[in-house]
């Protein structure tokens, strides 16, 4: 044990604190004790001297000299390099012999010997046979000197080149002489033609052709006459090609090409090629322009490395190449110039005949229209050239490289122009983009361009360029860039058509304008729990600008710093007006964006301040110079739509930034007062008037009211002095007092909530309960009477045609606030229910009737289904009902509260007019038997049934729709004039209806997407949860009576989708479908389905919406069927349907293939199934693998007429349609025909084989479903006696 431990200790390992004696002492103990070694000892081999491994070429008595290399595993052998670069290899190094135990200082003194050595070595070359030529005479006393620029185009080459050239021929020359060597023939078979292009027929020079060989030029043979002997070897091998035969040169060439380097016998092509000029061409070989080429003989696959002698031979033929160009190139007589030079001209010395080209005329612009699609070119307005259009050049459109002759500029010069740095070119063409822009947004282009020009600039990185064109020091440029952008992000119409609707009923909200385009999942958040995913804005932020910018250009904007940049513009450029109203409608854009990008802005440093300080003063003096100083309807405007984006935002300009004072400079005063143009002061005035309304929306700014309310009456009075119609200020002035108006409206709105916010009644979801608000409802009860005289007057003004379009324009406004003041009123403690009628019907019978039955409302609606005004409304529910129902699905996002109205009070109530008495008239008959599946004529019981429980109908619906009901909340709080307790006048973002197309489905589709779960390609059925027969029961009750009743309503669902969304009934459990209430309710929209005048229009073959095809849905329902049907007639049913021959092969292959064990179960009749079977059976069937399954299932009994009588019919019909076809068809298709006819002929089941033979037409009155043959046709009989008789035959041969 003592001497185990002391080996233990002799080989321990090294320790960071041992001294250099103790690892000196641990290494002899190593070395004593003959322990193997952790690393083994190898001879690494050096590739680049050529040196072979350990073992190979040195004996073992020299393994201890050489050197020893450790290696460790896992560990290169080389050390990584420092650069990407590879490391530089000396071309001469291994042409060098050197060896391992060689000391280098021997080796330098061997090479730099002295000068006597060199001499000793000198040998005289042999000048036998050197011919010696004399010096000219000339009659000059010296000899001509040299100057140095008549050898300047001598290519003079360094010690090292010449040395790297020579190596280059040293290394070709090695490789012919192997080559020569080696194979002799090949050199000669290469460089002869053995295929003829044209026709195919071999042809070989003969010895007078060629004057001697192209490969060998015998310069490495030694002695005086190696140009003969290179001379005969060549003529040996020319008599041996002559007495070779045709095939036998092609077997050579065959066997060389497959042996030889590809890169080889590249360069034996590329040397035949540089001698074939030099020969006459036959005549059987064509030449084309380029020259001849040699043919490819054979594919040959082309390395991309070459090797050294393909190196040297390209070098020679590259310079002999550029020879011939600079003698090809001369220059061009001075008569094809397009200028002739002179001497005087400066810098003319060389001519350069392509630059002079731009001097040339211009060519022709085609004439004539061309159907091929050409490059759009634009002028600097924008305006789209055609291509037939000739422009004289100087209004400077020809100043572009390609298509000289067209006028105009592409986009991509465009872009090239924008990056030039010429000032001039760059603000020409970013003010040539914004026109593009400012036109493509106007739809100029959709007619004559393919394709979206907005969409290809901004693929194009517009935004990025657009953004940098900002940072631009020049002012020119910088305008230019920011009006680019304002065309790119602001639409005018658009701004226009929200500014009019502004005065209508709920016309201060609106949609936030983000991009239509959902952005996907990320999958590195697939499968991760709620906890672990990224939230919106951490994935926001680790996106890049690009791709930012790519799915939204106003958050991509954002993310590059705009809203500083434009604070910049605005604060220290301060340009011109035309840019200052551009950078305002830019920011009222951004604020149109969404809540938090009017946020952004808010927050932007000194932007605001900047924007009120310099374009919304408190005080001006006129000055025609600048806008700077004066009040901007832009920048009021700006304000209004940030006040929009919420209610703190508001609070913050009212307050902080003082808008509250600038409304009261503005609104005091008549707008004539306001030193100011007279268009623009009525525009800022009514701006102002719009603030102030959306922040009375708020319940905030009241205070204001009642301090201008001198001013606000006298605004009021002024509508009757509205100019006429021929007055340009008069729509304007419109707008102005609509402005007004739904100022008016929202206090009243905002006054109605004071009581009861005074009481502290009501709190809003559990909130403290708002202050009220200064303003009362006495406040407001004064202008009622004044306001219904002006109504009055303007139904009155309808008659005169000069007043009439003022008067339809002011009306609806004084409608809306009539509606918002009765409905306030009756929330008062003061609400005289009796004299408030009194007041409603003097309105009716005064104003509103009068303004129902004008000429001039009535050619308004027209158009409309008009509903007179009976006191029999009952003999108009239906109609109501059918709006209802038809205005539900198109509702969206604001509008929660009137669906909920909707669906509590219209939509679910039984109308008891027309359908009642349908429904009394109707044959209600119960069913006799049980096993008997429901008729057409069960329904009526069905539909008596379904309106009894319409009330549990309402309730299963919203409960299905209980999510919706925070939104319902804001939303009724913004219908009703709830002011204090709206948060925000942006509506929810436009995703869509809030209420789907197939809402009606909405309680069976949630049910499945509860119990069933896909689960590894299979569907997991858990159980269902507590009422779910109850909501399935009450769904479909309701289907049933909209497809009776209301089929208009159902008609924006496709049939594929309500038949997709029907099997939720079979796959949501694995016996909900067995219940009784829910078996009836599914045969009755069954047979409404698959009614003769709705099979045509059920296709199975579109997708349904949802679904990415109708096959993954059907594979689900059979793997459903085969595990819980147990023979069900209405599952049968259901599973049947898509087995139609018109429908895809798929779901066929499926049941006779995967699924072929659920025949057994497929017991349906055709009676009970309702669908003809010739839907089965015709066409013919023609997929032969289907055929092949039919076949199978037949002869083996997988498929009985006692089990499966549709498909048993359908098969027999198909089987014996394809045996028995005389069409022709592939060798493949023949063959199986006879195999199947055959083994039917020898079939032993004498049933089923009369089935096959004899079937005739399927009958589905019969007892057997089809008719059949007494006997065999006779055409039919000859052909099964052929085919058996072509069997006989060849057994015959056989034997």
């Amino acid at each position: 044990m003592s001497k185990r431990l002391i080996e233990d200790t002799m080989l321990r390992r090294p320790k960071p604190t041992d001294s250099e004696a103790d690892l000196l002492r641990e290494q002899e103990h190593f070395l004593t004790s003959g322990a193997p070694s952790a690393a083994s000892v190898v001879r690494r081999p050096d590739k680049r001297r050529g040196e072979a491994g350990e073992g190979e070429g040195r004996s073992g008595e020299n393994e201890g000299s050489q050197r020893d290399v450790v290696t460790i595993e896992d560990l290169p052998d080389q050390l990584p390099s420092l650069t990407p670069a590879p490391p530089k290899k000396s071309r001469f190094k291994a042409s060098r012999v050197t060896f391992e135990d060689e000391d280098a200082e021997e080796r330098l003194d061997r090479h730099d010997t002295h000068i006597s050595a060199v001499l000793s070595r000198i040998v005289e070359r042999d000048t036998s046979s050197t011919p010696i030529s004399l010096p000219a005479f000339t009659g000059m006393a010296f000899p001509k000197v040299l100057h140095r620029s008549e050898t300047s185009n001598q290519v003079k080459k360094s010690i090292f080149a010449r040395q790297i050239a020579a190596q280059k021929l040293k290394e070709c020359k090695t490789t012919l002489h192997s080559l020569s060597e080696a194979a002799p023939t090949p050199e000669t078979t290469m460089d002869t033609d053995q295929c003829d292009a044209a026709g195919g027929e071999l042809h070989i020079f003969s010895s007078t052709a060629v004057s001697g060989p192209r490969l060998v030029s015998g310069q490495g043979l030694q002695g005086p006459d190696s140009s003969g002997e290179t001379m005969r070897i060549h003529m040996e091998n020319q008599a041996k090609l002559q007495a070779m035969s045709q095939s036998e040169i092609l077997e050579e060439q065959k066997k060389l090409l497959f042996q030889l380097d590809p890169r080889l016998v590249d360069f034996v092509r590329s040397r035949k090629a540089q001698s074939v000029p030099s020969f006459p061409s036959p005549s059987k070989h064509p030449k084309d322009k380029s020259g001849t080429e040699d043919p490819p003989v054979q594919d040959v696959s082309r390395e991309s490395g070459s090797c050294s002698a393909a190196v040297l031979c390209q070098k020679p033929q590259e310079v002999k190449m550029e020879g011939e160009e600079e003698e090809l190139s001369a220059p061009p007589p001075a008569e094809d110039l397009p200028v002739k030079p002179q001497k005087e001209w400066v810098h003319m010395d060389k001519l350069e005949p392509e630059k002079l080209e731009w001097l040339r005329d211009l060519p022709e612009p085609r004439r004539k229209g061309t159907k091929k699609a050409m490059q759009a070119r634009f002028d600097f307005a924008g305006t789209l050239i055609p291509p037939t259009e000739d422009l004289p050049t100087h209004l400077g459109l020809h100043h572009h490289g390609e298509e000289p002759e067209r006028a105009g500029y592409s986009l991509q010069e465009l872009f090239l122009l924008s990056r030039s740095q010429v000032i001039q070119q760059r603000t020409l063409s970013l003010s040539t983009l914004a026109n593009i822009l400012s036109k493509a947004c106007a739809g100029e282009y959709v007619s004559v361009l393919k394709g979206s020009v907005t969409s290809t600039l901004l693929d194009a990185g517009l935004l990025f360029l657009l953004r940098f064109a900002l940072d631009d020091s020049v002012e020119g440029v910088m305008s230019a860039a920011v009006h680019a952008l304002k065309a790119l992000l602001v639409c005018a119409e658009d701004e226009e058509c929200l500014d009019c609707t502004f005065s209508w009923f709920r016309g201060l909200s609106s949609f936030p304008l983000l991009p239509s385009a959902q952005e996907e999942e990320d999958e590195e958040d697939e499968g991760l729990d709620e906890s672990m995913k990224e939230t919106a804005k951490e994935k926001e932020e680790r996106k890049s600008d690009h791709e930012v910018a790519r799915q939204d250009a106003v958050k991509g904007l954002l993310k590059m710093k705009l809203l500083p940049r434009l604070r910049y513009i605005l604060e220290v450029v301060r340009p011109s007006p035309r840019v200052v109203q551009d950078v305002l409608e830019i920011l009222t854009r951004i604020a149109r964006h969404s809540s938090s990008s009017a946020t952004q802005v808010l927050d932007c440093p000194r932007l605001m301040e900047t924007v009120m300080s310099e374009f919304l003063p408190t005080s001006w003096s006129p000055s025609s110079q600048s806008i700077y100083g004066l009040p901007l309807s832009s920048a009021m405007k700006l304000l209004r739509v940030l006040a929009t984006s919420g209610r703190h935002a508001c609070a913050r300009l009212l307050n902080s930034l003082g808008a509250s004072e600038r409304l009261s400079h503005l609104l005091s005063a008549e707008p004539n007062e306001l030193l100011l143009e007279p268009t623009e002061s009525l525009r800022i005035t009514t701006e102002a008037y719009r603030l102030w309304a959306v922040a009375a929306g708020y319940g905030q700014a009241c205070k204001l009211y009642i301090d201008l309310y001198p001013a606000l009456v006298t605004a009021l009075q002024s509508v009757h002095r509205l100019p006429p119609a021929s007055d340009p200020l008069q729509p304007l002035q419109l707008q102005r007092f609509l402005a007004l108006l739904s100022l008016l409206t929202q206090v009243t709105h905002t006054a109605g909530c004071h009581q009861e916010l005074q009481a502290g009644m009501v709190s809003s979801g559990g909130e403290e309960c708002p202050p009220p608000p200064p303003v009362s409802w006495g406040h407001v009860t004064g202008l009622q009477t004044s306001l219904m005289g002006h109504l009055k007057g303007f139904i009155k003004n309808l008659d005169d045609p000069l007043q009439k379009d003022g008067s339809l324009t002011l009306i609806p406004v004084y409608l809306v606030y009539l509606e918002a003041y009765y409905h306030q009123l009756s929330r008062q403690n003061c609400f005289k229910p009796v004299e408030t009628l009194q007041e409603l019907e003097l309105l009716t019978s005064d104003a509103l009737l009068p303004l129902m039955s004008h000429s001039v409302v009535q050619g308004l609606i027209k158009n409309l289904k008009y509903v007179p005004l009976d006191s029999e409304i009952a003999k108009h529910a239906s109609l109501y009902h059918q709006v209802a129902l038809v205005v539900l699905p198109w509702l969206l996002p604001g509008s929660e509260y009137l669906v909920h109205e909707l669906l509590s009070t219209i939509v679910f109530r039984h109308s008891g007019g027309p359908e009642a008495v349908e429904l009394g008239e109707l044959k209600l008959h119960e069913e006799t038997q049980k096993d008997t599946s429901p008729s057409l004529q069960t329904v009526g019981a069905l539909l008596r049934e379904a309106c009894v429980q319409l009330p549990s109908i309402r309730g299963c619906f919203l409960t299905h729709l209980a999510h919706l009901e925070s939104s319902v909340i804001v939303s009724r709080d913004a219908l009703l004039g709830h002011n204090p307790w709206i948060k925000s006048h942006l509506l929810p973002e436009l995703t869509g209806p809030i209420l789907p197309s197939d809402w009606p489905f909405l309680p069976l589709l949630s049910l499945y997407e509860q119990s069933g779960v896909s689960d590894g390609g299979g569907l997991a059925v858990e159980e269902l949860p507590q009422g779910a027969l109850q909501a399935v029961t009450h769904c479909l009750q309701w289907l049933l009576l909209l497809e009776v009743w209301r089929e208009e309503a159902l008609k924006v669902v496709l049939p594929v989708a309500k038949f997709a969304r029907l099997s939720c009934v079979f796959l949501c459990s694995s016996d909900l479908f067995l219940e009784r209430p829910v078996q009836r309710l599914t045969w009755g929209l069954f047979r409404l389905l698959t009614r003769s005048t709705k099979l045509d229009s059920l296709d199975l073959n579109v997708p349904p919406p949802g679904l990415a095809s109708f096959q993954d849905l059907y594979s689900a329902l059979v793997s459903q069927y085969e595990a819980v049907s147990f023979g069900d007639r209405l599952f049968s049913c259901w599973v049947l349907l898509p087995l139609q021959r018109r429908y895809s092969t798929t779901m066929r292959l499926a049941v006779f293939g995967e699924h072929v064990g659920m025949l057994r179960s497929l017991g349906v009749t055709l009676e009970q199934l309702s669908i003809p079977i010739e839907r089965f059976t015709s066409p013919p069937e023609d997929s032969l693998p289907l055929l092949r399954l039919y076949f199978r299932s037949l002869v083996t009994g997988t498929l009985k007429r006692s089990w499966c009588p549709v498909l048993y019919v359908a098969a027999l019909s198909h089987v014996n349609s394809f045996i028995f076809s005389q069409d022709a068809a592939a060798q493949e298709v023949e063959t199986a025909r006879h195999s199947m006819l055959r083994k039917i002929y020898y079939l032993t089941d004498e049933v089923l084989r009369s089935h096959l033979l004899l079937f005739r037409l399927p009958q589905h009155h019969l007892q057997l479903s089809f008719d059949m043959y007494e006997q065999l046709p006779p055409i039919r009989a000859k052909r099964l006696e052929r085919v058996l008789g072509l069997q006989e035959s060849s057994v015959d041969k056989g034997d």
